[in-house]
């Protein structure tokens, strides 16, 4: 009897063990998952930590360009933004001055970028434009894809003579500063383009 006793008084432990046993295997597998979303996370910060780091990296390295790298970009971006802005304002302005503007702007920035390229070709060593948009460029283009009708005009003409002021002293400056021999012709030339982009622009 005794033996019975003790036999079905250690029965209910047993059990008692084995859903204890069954319980830590429940918390381990929630630790796991735990584990696994904290890892995750711990990749999707990794990512957002890399591509801030890309970034500052990008930054870093156009700080630390030479003075005739920067120009080059500088000139690479501001043709770049004048061709798309350009694209918009043929279809979207409702001016066919603007619209006629918009076409010459793609027209002649096209053919600035090509004639920037071969000079910078030319520098020993040879430099290789990183047409980058800078983020006053980028909302500005994302002022114009949003803006309709009138409102759109106003705005295409007060960006294209900031941006056009802007170009203008960035020329000045390489060409009076500036050290590649064919870059500066390059400025000088194209100083008197640009000129000629703002005072037609500031009288529409």
């Amino acid at each position: 009897m005794t033996k019975k006793f003790l036999i079905l008084g250690l029965a209910p432990m047993l059990a008692l063990g084995a859903c204890g046993g069954t319980a830590d295997t429940g918390v381990d597998n929630g630790v796991m998952a735990t584990n696994d979303t904290m890892t995750d996370g711990s990749m999707m910060g990794g990512a957002m930590a890399d591509n801030a780091m890309m970034g500052d990296n990008a930054m870093m390295a156009d700080a630390n360009a030479s003075p005739d790298q920067r120009f080059v970009n500088t000139v690479g971006a501001s043709d770049y933004y004048e061709v798309e802005a350009g694209k918009l304002a043929q279809s979207k302005a409702t001016s066919q001055g603007l619209k006629d503007f918009g076409a010459m702007m793609v027209e002649q920035h096209t053919a600035s970028t090509e004639k920037l390229k071969a000079a910078a070709a030319t520098a020993t060593p040879a430099i290789v434009p990183n047409p980058e948009l800078n983020a006053e460029q980028e909302a500005n283009l994302e002022a114009l894809r949003n803006a309709e009708g009138v409102a759109f005009d106003t705005l295409y003409k007060t960006q294209q003579v900031a941006a056009h002021e802007k170009a203008l002293a960035t020329l000045k400056d390489y060409a009076a500063n500036g050290d590649v021999r064919p870059l500066t012709a390059f400025a000088t030339q194209t100083e008197s383009v640009v000129q000629t982009h703002l005072d037609r622009i500031s009288k529409m």
